[in-house]
């Protein structure tokens, strides 16, 4: 069914939708009138309005503008290069006045004619015959030269010549307005006449450097000055290039200064080159920190230059950071905030320097105790070569140490990363610590007491992170307050200042109001016309809960965080922690040199991690409570060594560190330390092994202790499921080593006496709980018996024991699978295949050497393409046998 409207609803709805289109073509027209007078306002820089005649898909490879420029640019380098040839090569055909007569013409024509081509507006073309007549105007004086001039120097005449040049070039850019090259090109030929003038007058470095950096503040006027954005650009890469390389040049002038008199002239220049950069960074504010760090850098080399030549080369680099740290007072100064963080970023560029300076010495201080481990207790290592900079590098690192503690409090008007810098100020302090013994040549004694030092030091403030507070500020400033420092573009915060009625005073617990509301006007949109798509919001005030809406905090300031929040003092006492630990590890290879170090140097590291250990919290704890149970094992096998026990005696006195920390877990409970303090003793039983193995009788007794001690650590409930089966390896292990130093042929007369009642535990365990794991119930007692039988079958040249053994074997597998049981079938499966490889082993070499060589190979290559065209089920099998074991019990 069709519903039709009637002609009058219908019209009705036809006259609302022409009305529609009516109002939005008119918003249209609108829009479209107001660009179009933008665009003209702009000038031709803004570009042409688009062609709306060409489609997208007719558009040229190149647009016409582009096009014309190419041919343009093309048409004047070949003008150029013709007259180039024609002034070098057919000049000597020509008399005096026929030169004069041709170039003459020719560049009075070239610099004439852009003048009517741009009142007929083609720039392009006009632009192309004024390079022309500039490349003429070069030839000109160089034809001058050679024609009249000869005999005078070759630099003072480029230099008068580059100046007159850049006059008349100025002045033809200004005379022709419309014209963009002739005014960058004036600024390019300025930077020619003073350096040449100064390489013919004198030719010394510093001269010219000063007549280069005379240069660069010429063309730093000229970009403050010029308004057009080619003259400004030309001018400041003018201006970097002339003032760096003055810069570079009194650099190295000062560095090679040998006399405090020979750096007195590369550190004015240095100076003035500071000078000039700080103020260009105060007249421009988008490169102020930039440029503001390069004046500050030359200002500290100018003044560390001078310093250098007056005291020790050693001190060379302190004298450098002192200049660098002076320049933080400086910053303190009324400035723009670019200028400030510049100044910053360069004071703070010298102390990273001089600290990477001092590292080599911080590195030899941690690795060199590690040569004593050549000769253990033979003695005090002798002195290495110590690197040039140890004499000093404790005084940097201290040095730079204090500067970042002290910079978050002298620069309040630039905010430093944090907690980074007070962490960076902790690992300075303690890496002077470290580098002192080096640059002090301190003997053993002294050496080991200021490494355990700098532990108790650096461990301090990681058991107790509330020792740290003093490395933080206060409480930071917002940036721009405060009387020092305040940068000069930050607005006041007063009510007052801004215009806003002071707050009255309100009840305790009612938000601050103003009062009297300020009327403020809002602003007027600079698109009278609104655009397609443009949508306006009002402007809202955003209400607080428990607050009239846009109210401030009072006198306007923000919220003050607290002063030292949990993050911050948690990375200063991690900061720390690593410290102490890697000093202590310094400490202790440096303390084997001798006995009495040896027992000095563990009992204080003892003492310091069991003190940290009680006193910390959280991670600290823990690793505080790891390195005391190391250094407690160290310290076992130091008093045995001392002694004089062999070694096996050793691995037994060791086996006393996780005994004591089973006792101290048992003590402890469920507390979070003890499973780290117990792993960590755990560590302790491979090294009694592997000194005990010399000694099969000691090992066994070893391996037995050992799994006494996981035997009661198995009592308890939370340790039993890894304690249980530990104890049971080791108690296995302790009887076959026991057996083998027993020479025992055959441990079937030991082993099965232990193997038949367990496994009898073993199922009545199974029986009163059917869902026990069968490695529990049954592992154990075959284990037992089917290893050393298995090792004791593998060294018997009879037939009876592997026959024996191999039908055992079987049995066991085929109780397993008949059962469901995985530890009798896997268990009785490799020793029955070991067996039967035992069996098969020399029959299979013997057709192997009777085969021919090539076979095995092809077997193999054969074996390998079977495997890879069945490889999906391979696979399929082997996830088949793996489930089929997964539901085993």
């Amino acid at each position: 069914m069709e519903n039709v409207l009637p002609p009058a609803e219908e019209l009705r709805l036809i006259d609302r939708e022409l009305v529609r289109l009516d109002a939005h073509r008119a918003r249209l027209l609108a829009r479209r009138a107001w660009l179009l007078t933008a665009l003209r306002a702009a000038g031709p820089a803004a570009g042409a309005s688009p062609d709306p005649v060409r489609s997208q898909g007719t558009a040229a490879e190149a647009s016409p503008p582009s096009a014309q420029n190419v041919l343009l640019a093309l048409g004047g380098v070949l003008l150029a290069i013709a007259a180039v040839a024609f002034t070098v090569v057919s000049w000597g055909h020509m008399g005096i006045g026929g030169r004069a007569l041709v170039l003459g013409a020719v560049t009075v024509a070239a610099l004439g004619t852009p003048l009517p081509l741009l009142r007929r507006r083609l720039v392009s073309t006009a632009e192309s015959v004024a390079a022309l007549g500039l490349v003429l105007t070069v030839l000109d004086a160089y034809a001058l030269r050679r024609a009249v001039l000869p005999g005078t120097d070759a630099l003072a005449y480029t230099a008068v010549a580059a100046g007159v040049l850049a006059a008349v070039w100025a002045g033809y850019g200004r005379a022709a307005g419309g014209l963009r090259l002739p005014l960058p090109g004036a600024v390019v030929a300025g930077q020619l006449p003073l350096p040449l003038w100064a390489l013919s007058a004198d030719g010394s470095a510093g001269t010219t450097a000063w007549a280069a950096l005379a240069t660069a503040g010429l063309d730093l006027v000229i970009a403050l000055a010029a308004r057009r954005n080619g003259v400004r650009v030309a001018a400041v890469a003018c201006a970097v290039a002339a003032g760096g390389w003055s810069l570079l040049t009194g650099l190295r002038l000062s560095v090679s200064a040998a006399s405090p008199a020979a750096s007195v002239e590369p550190a004015l220049l240095l100076l003035a080159a500071a000078a000039l950069a700080l103020a260009a960074a105060w007249r421009v504010p988008v490169t102020a920190a930039a440029t503001a760090a390069v004046g500050g850098l030359a200002a500290i080399a100018a003044l560390g230059g001078v310093l250098r030549t007056a005291v020790p080369p050693d001190w060379a680099v302190p004298a450098y950071l002192l200049c660098a740290a002076s320049l933080l007072a400086a910053v303190r100064i009324r400035a723009p905030r670019g200028v400030l963080t510049g100044l910053g970023a360069a004071s703070g560029l010298v102390h990273l320097a001089s600290a990477l300076w001092a590292a080599p010495a911080v590195l030899l201080g941690l690795t060199g105790p590690a040569a004593v481990l050549e000769n253990v207790w033979g003695g005090p290592p002798a002195p290495g070569a110590a690197p040039p900079v140890a004499a000093t590098a404790p005084v940097v690192l201290a040095a730079v140490a204090v500067a970042l503690w002290a910079a978050p409090r002298l620069l309040p008007a630039v905010p430093l990363p944090h907690p980074a810098g007070a962490c960076a100020a902790l690992v300075l302090a303690w890496s002077a610590a470290v580098a002192a013994p080096v640059a002090l040549s301190l003997p053993l004694g002294p050496a080991l007491a200021v490494q355990l030092a700098a532990t108790a030091a650096a461990l301090a403030p990681a058991a107790r992170p509330s020792l740290t507070a003093a490395l933080l500020p206060a409480a930071r400033r917002a940036p721009g307050t405060g009387t020092g420092g305040r940068a000069a573009d930050e607005p006041t915060t007063s009510p007052e200042a801004a215009g806003l009625p002071r707050a009255t005073t309100a009840p305790a617990g009612a938000a601050p109001c103003p009062a009297a509301p300020a009327a403020h006007p809002a602003p007027r949109d600079p698109a009278p016309p609104e655009a397609p798509g443009r949508t306006v919001h009002p402007t809202t005030a955003t209400a607080r809960p428990g607050g009239t809406a846009g109210a401030a905090p009072a006198a306007g300031r923000p919220p003050v965080p607290p002063p030292h929040a949990p993050g911050p003092l948690r990375a200063l006492a991690a900061t720390a922690l690593v410290c102490a630990l890697l000093s202590a590890t310094a400490a202790a290879l440096l303390g084997l040199a001798t006995r009495p170090a040896t027992f000095t140097a563990l009992g204080v590291l003892v003492a310091l991690g069991a003190t940290a250990a009680v006193t910390a919290r959280g991670l600290v704890r823990t690793v505080a409570a790891c390195a005391t149970v190391v250094g407690a094992t160290g310290l076992v096998a130091a008093t045995a060594a001392a002694a004089e026990l062999p070694g096996h005696r050793i691995g037994l006195a060791l086996l006393a560190v996780p005994a004591g920390a089973a006792l101290l877990g048992a003590r402890l409970g469920r507390h979070p330390v003890a499973p780290a303090v117990e792993a960590t003793a755990a560590a302790a039983v491979p090294i009694a092994v592997a000194l005990a193995v010399p000694n099969p009788p000691a090992l066994a007794l070893v391996l037995a202790l050992a799994g006494v001690v996981a035997a009661g650590t198995a009592v308890r409930a939370e340790r039993r499921p890894l304690a249980g089966y530990a104890a049971v390896a080791l108690f296995v292990a302790a009887t076959w080593v026991r057996l083998a130093a027993s020479g025992v042929d055959t441990p079937e007369a030991y082993t099965l006496p232990a193997t038949v009642p367990a496994l009898a535990v073993g199922l009545l365990r199974r029986r009163r709980d059917p869902s026990a794991s069968s490695w529990t119930a049954y592992g154990p007692g075959l284990s037992a018996t089917l290893v050393p039988s298995l090792v004791a079958a593998w060294g018997d040249t009879g037939w009876q024991r592997p026959l024996l053994l191999g039908l055992a074997a079987l049995g066991v597998t085929l109780a397993g699978a008949r059962r469901r049981l995985r530890a009798p079938l896997v268990l009785g499966g490799l020793t029955l295949a070991l067996v039967a490889l035992h069996e098969l082993a020399p029959y299979v070499v013997q057709v192997v050497d009777a085969l021919p060589r090539w076979l095995p190979p092809a077997l193999a290559g054969l074996l390998l393409l079977a495997a890879g065209a069945t490889y999906e089920q391979r696979l399929r099998d082997v996830r088949r046998i793996r489930e089929t074991l997964g539901r085993m019990r």
